[in-house]
Order: structure tokens, then sequence, then C-alpha cells
């Protein structure tokens, strides 16, 4: 299948293939390597408290942090109060922000404790008054972002959907699982694709567990969505992007990176949080980084253990040399790790209740992907 373009009202994107947001992880040095290893349409900034933004609280401040080749850039606010959510999307346009999506779908009680997140979908009136009047205070477009309803019970994402466009919602943004959910379980494709029957006019994109290319492609078809937007997949695999929309335009699955592709693209990452944040903040951020890229470097727990010290620049790049050795021991003469060494395939976690699951091997699925601990504080 080649995907169709995809455009939220006056903003066309170049792919079908967004960033998600992710507290603590899309900041602008994730931003930049995901943009330059390509093919991604939009990325999203971490969530930001409205009311901070306002105040011109210097952690907010940060969070939209932006480059010049940083584009199109949507940012993520979180907030129950209109004319401080307004407000901010007018700042938000005046800095030359190209969209700004309403969080409405984070389960962290801290975020739903002030009416913000997936407390949003409880109430349908007051929700839609609020996108209204965000959408008439700027000219760029406004989206949202949400769950499919508080739990299995009240799956309420449909209703909510139309309440949106007919306020004026640019595109939606639905992750399949419920708030009850978390991130655990499976991600509900037949979900999704009642959102997608319930609106006239605007996108919807898929959210949730798009981890290869083979996962993007399930959701797009299974769903009818006009795109899907990768999180956590996209800290497994920051070349999912590129790796998707070759897939989806060819029909081929491009090879997974090399070790030495991984560490390039692991140490660029490195070096931009020390040139955004400073060698002593950069450092203590990036521990929490590194462990996803070894992931996918089979045997890590030299590295793993090693990247939660590091404190400098050189230190890391001591570690990468010590490990490097270290790995070794894994590997045949061809110089690749051992077939019993080598990382798993990633696995599907849908599940399609009209289908029984049809398009996915039981064998795929599995209970949960990991959630990265993020800074909660900046939720």
């Amino acid at each position: 299948m080649k995907p169709a373009p995809l455009s939220f009202g006056p903003l066309k994107l170049a792919t079908p293939l967004l960033l998600s947001p992710l507290a603590g992880y899309t900041n602008l040095p994730f931003r930049l390597v995901i943009r330059e290893l390509g093919s991604v349409g939009l990325c999203t900034t971490d969530l930001v408290n409205a009311r901070s933004l306002l105040e011109k609280n210097r952690k907010a401040l940060k969070l939209i942090e932006s480059a010049a080749v940083d584009t199109p850039l949507a940012v993520q606010l979180f907030g129950a109060v209109p004319h401080e959510m307004a407000e901010a999307a007018r700042y938000l346009e005046s800095v030359g922000v190209a969209s700004v999506d309403i969080n409405m779908g984070c389960p962290v009680r801290k975020v739903c404790q002030v009416g913000g997140g997936s407390a949003m979908m409880t109430e349908l009136d007051r929700t839609a008054a609020l996108v209204r009047g965000m959408v008439e205070a700027v000219r760029i477009p406004v989206t949202c972002k949400m769950r499919l309803g508080w739990d299995d019970e009240n799956l309420t994402a449909p209703e909510l959907a139309r309440a949106l466009e007919e306020a004026g919602a640019a595109a939606i943004m639905v992750h399949g699982r419920t708030r009850q959910q978390g991130f655990d379980g499976s991600v509900n494709l037949a979900g999704i694709r009642r959102v997608v029957e319930a609106v006239r006019t605007i996108p919807v994109i898929g959210n949730g567990d798009i981890t290869s290319p083979e996962a993007a492609r399930i959701m797009l078809e299974s769903t009818g969505c006009a795109g899907v937007s990768i999180g956590r997949g996209a800290f497994y695999n920051p070349w999912i992007f590129a790796h998707t929309q070759h897939y989806l335009e060819t029909g081929e699955l491009l090879p997974e990176p090399e070790f030495a592709e991984r560490i390039r693209v692991m140490t660029r990452h490195f070096n931009l949080m020390l040139e955004v944040f400073g060698e002593n903040l950069g450092c203590t951020m990036f521990r929490k980084v590194g462990p996803w890229y070894a992931k996918r470097f089979g045997p890590a727990s030299f590295f793993n253990k090693g990247i939660v010290r590091v404190s400098t620049h050189a230190e890391l790049f001591a570690l990468l040399e010590q490990y490097v050795k270290w790995r070794h021991q894994f590997l045949g003469e061809d110089g690749l790790l051992l077939p019993r060494y080598a990382s798993a395939p990633v696995s599907l976690n849908f599940r399609d209740e009209d289908t029984a699951e049809a398009s996915v091997p039981a064998a795929a699925r599995r209970k949960s992907i990991p959630v990265p601990a993020g800074p909660n504080e900046l939720w």
C-alpha cells in the first residue's frame, strides 16, 4: 500500500508517520535524531502545562525549545482552564509552532487530577467548548489526542471524536487503550476503527504499540486510520519512520541497522543532549536513554551497568570502548552476534474484536511494552 498524503487543515505533512509525545524523551535532541534519520511527517513535544507556559516557567520553555530544522513541530498542551489553553495556543502560534495538540489521553494521576489528560473524556460538552475556544483563538491546526475511553465500560472515544470535529478540531489521534489500562494489555484495533467511522471529514491517527513497519501497516489497514503516531516504538528503533515509509511504499522490509550504526546514532543523540542541556544534566538524562538503544545491541549488561554512572562526555566514550571489547565474546568469526545472542524480533500487541485477532498471530502477541520512566515532574 502506498500511503496517502496527510493534512491537518492547511498543514500538509510529507508522510503519515508522526512522533508521539512522551514525557522526558521527545525533547529537542531526540526529535533532531529522528528527523536526521528521515521520513517523520510531524514531531510533537513532551506534554506542557498551559499555565506554566503562560507563566514562562523555565522548564516549560525548555520543553518547547526547537531549532530551524525541527519542523513541522506540534506542541502538546494539557490543562482544563479554557482561557489558559486558548492563550497558550496563541503564544505557541506567535513563536512559529505549526500545530497545537490537546492531551486528552495521559493516564497519569497528576494530569487527571487537574482535569487534563484522560479526565477530559468524561465531560464531552465542557471539553468540546474548550476545544472550540482554542480553534477560534488561532489559525494553526488544533488537534486532540485521546484514549478509547475511561475504561472498557465507558468507550467514549467515538462520541467525543464527533463532538470535537464539530468544535473545529483538525485531526484526532487515538491511543487504542483505555485510561484504566494505562500502557498494559493489548491495543484494540476495532476501537480505533470505530473512531475512524465516527468522524466525517477529519483524519484519525492511530497510536499504540507501533514497534515495527508491519505493526504500522496492520494498524493502517485494519482501522482505516489516515496515519500512525509512534512513541515507545521509536525508542526501540529510531529508524522506524524511514523503514516504515519504505515498507509501505515498496512492501520491502529493510534490514535492521548494524551495531556500528546503532552506536553512531546513539552517540549523536548523546552529543545533542549535551549541547541542549549541558554536560551535567545531559549526562544525567541520558542515563535513561542509553538503555533503550542497548535493547537491540544483543548482550548489554556491561553497558547498562556503566551507563547509569556516566557523568561526562569522556566517560561515555570510555564506556563504549570497554563495552565493544566485552561484547566481542558473543561474536562469530564474521563479526556478527552468534544466533543465540541475537535480539528477538519485535512482537505485535494488537487485538481486534471484530475479526477475532485474525490479523495477529497468537505467538506474536505480548502483554505489554515497557514504558520509559520519564521525569514525571515535567507532567
